[in-house]
């Protein structure tokens, strides 16, 4: 059996689903060694008193059908599409709070809604910006003019794009990228996005642009249902009834089930490499000490830490360069409130009547909260009591700096205080709060990542290791491009080949991208 055991470096979407499709489709049997005491990375479902947080937004939508068959083969989806005049997310009673649980097992995908805006000025704008009688109002009319002058102006002058600030530009003009796009992109990043590398717009905001966005609207009525549309503009998406998290749990139950197993509190600190081959990894497990051996092994490891672990088996260089690669790290707090104090002036219906918004992008630059989401919208069941609003308050911070370090009660005190004054809650509704932390969430694309492939090559060097997922890869991977990097992974090893090309290819085609913001989860 020794030779057939194949080592997984973390239980993630992307480690899980290698060892989910090694136990379906291969004689392989695969061991996971997670860090933490949870499975599904940064994907999980916190849960506090009851209350479920969807740690970064997970929204269920993918172009791949590979990947939308295995969701639906761990969880069914439930319902049917919304309509315009139905309750924001779900067409079916049942999902609402106070209703019958559905008379089928607990484990289905409900269909959601997707309602995002911008939060600028203290008014509401769309997400993607649009051309709406709206927007212009909440612009003012000397915005409004410039914002237009400057877009024709983009159009005609098209900037090199050498930098992420150069390729917002290009798509939306240089007044509509200072007043939405620059403000936000740094509180995310900590740097300007003149310093950041375009790869990551190419990568996630690819097909999208203020011509697109405005056809999306105009052409909405003669569009076929199958007909292909950004990302960013899809209106609907699956969503499991318990958050993210709930259906890698039920992954790692299934992978379990097949005889794979999952190892916790196991942190990987060494990989001894020889001949170009992983000889094996040690790891800390509670504690101790211990070595584990197989024939292949998958790695969704930050890329700066799985190198730091090969010592000098990696070239000089490439522990340089890797030791450079830049992160950025997570806190979110929850809010559980009587109320907000922002109304839905919308025409969609919400329970209670709160804004339909999954998310909300925060623009105001006064405050460091980067995003709000209210997680009522994006499943009724992440909240246990309906008559309450469980909210979601988004930082974006390096490990050791001074948010990172507040202590909880402080910062939950200076998170309160910040959504408060900009008026969307009044403090005194505040009836319990959490803070979470997340190291390593968002591979950032600066610093020393203009050299990346030079790691890239040393690792698709190593015969038997495979690296997959966001971190695995240092790239803003969603969920379904990191379960299509094990599955390719899978996939390779099957034929019998070393090639890891088809593997670092995933999410590299520009047709497919996701919305600007840090998300997705």
């Amino acid at each position: 059996m020794a030779d057939k055991q194949v080592i997984i470096i973390g239980a993630g979407p992307a480690g899980l689903t290698a060892a989910y499709k090694l136990l379906k489709e291969t004689d392989y049997v695969p061991l996971i060694l997670e860090e933490e005491n949870f499975v599904g990375g940064i994907s999980r479902t916190a849960e506090y008193k009851g209350n479920r947080m969807d740690i970064g937004g997970h929204r269920f939508f993918t172009k791949n059908e590979e990947v939308n068959a295995l969701w639906q083969e761990l969880m069914p989806m439930q319902g049917r599409p919304a309509r315009d005049d139905k309750v924001i997310g779900s067409e079916e009673k049942e999902f609402l709070p106070g209703g019958p649980d559905p008379e089928t097992e607990d484990r289905v995908m409900l269909i959601r809604r997707r309602v995002s805006r911008i939060f600028f000025l203290k008014k509401f704008f769309d997400y993607p910006i649009s051309l709406k009688a709206s927007t212009f109002k909440n612009m003012g009319f000397k915005r409004t003019m410039k914002a237009g002058f400057g877009y024709i102006g983009s159009a005609v002058h098209k900037r090199e794009e050498d930098s992420l600030r150069n390729f917002y530009i290009n798509r939306f003009g240089k007044p509509l990228y200072e007043m939405f796009f620059e403000d936000y992109t740094t509180k995310v990043w900590g740097r300007d996005p003149k310093d950041i590398s375009a790869d990551w717009g190419a990568q996630r905001v690819k097909g999208l642009s203020l011509t697109k966005a405005v056809w999306n609207v105009v052409s909405k009525p003669f569009r076929r249902k199958d007909s292909a549309t950004e990302t960013s503009l899809i209106e609907q998406y699956l969503y499991p009834k318990k958050g993210p998290g709930q259906l890698y749990e039920v992954m790692a139950d299934e992978v379990r089930r097949m005889g794979g197993r999952i190892i916790f509190n196991a942190k990987v600190k060494g990989i001894r490499v020889e001949n170009s081959l992983v000889a094996e990894v040690t790891a800390d497990v509670n504690g101790e000490e211990q070595r584990f051996t197989g024939c292949e092994y998958f790695s969704t490891m930050p890329v700066k830490d799985l190198v730091a672990g090969m010592g000098d088996a990696a070239p000089q260089k490439v522990r340089e360069i890797a030791a450079g690669l830049p992160y950025r790290d997570f806190v979110t707090v929850g809010l559980l409130v009587d109320r907000l104090k922002i109304r839905n002036e919308t025409k969609m219906k919400t329970v209670g009547n709160i804004v339909p918004d999954c998310w909300i992008y925060i623009q105001d630059r006064e405050v460091k909260l980067g995003r709000l989401q209210i997680f009522n919208n994006w499943s009724p069941y992440l909240v246990s009591d309906p008559s309450k609003v469980w909210i979601g308050l988004e930082y974006f911070c390096n490990e050791g700096d001074g948010l990172w370090s507040m202590a909880d009660d402080e910062f939950i005190r200076f998170a309160k205080a910040e959504l408060a004054s900009i008026g969307v809650i009044d403090e005194a509704d505040v009836r319990d709060a959490v803070r979470i932390r997340v190291k390593k969430a968002y591979p950032a694309y600066f610093d020393t990542y203009s050299e990346f492939d030079t790691v890239k090559e040393f690792l698709s060097g190593i015969g038997n290791l495979w690296c997959i997922g966001r971190n695995g890869q240092h790239k803003y991977n969603n969920m379904d491009h990191s379960m299509l990097t094990a599955m390719e992974a899978v996939r390779t090893i099957q034929s019998g080949a070393r090639d890891k090309k088809a593997v670092w290819e995933v999410n590299t085609e520009k047709e497919y991208h996701e919305e600007k913001s840090a998300k997705n989860g």
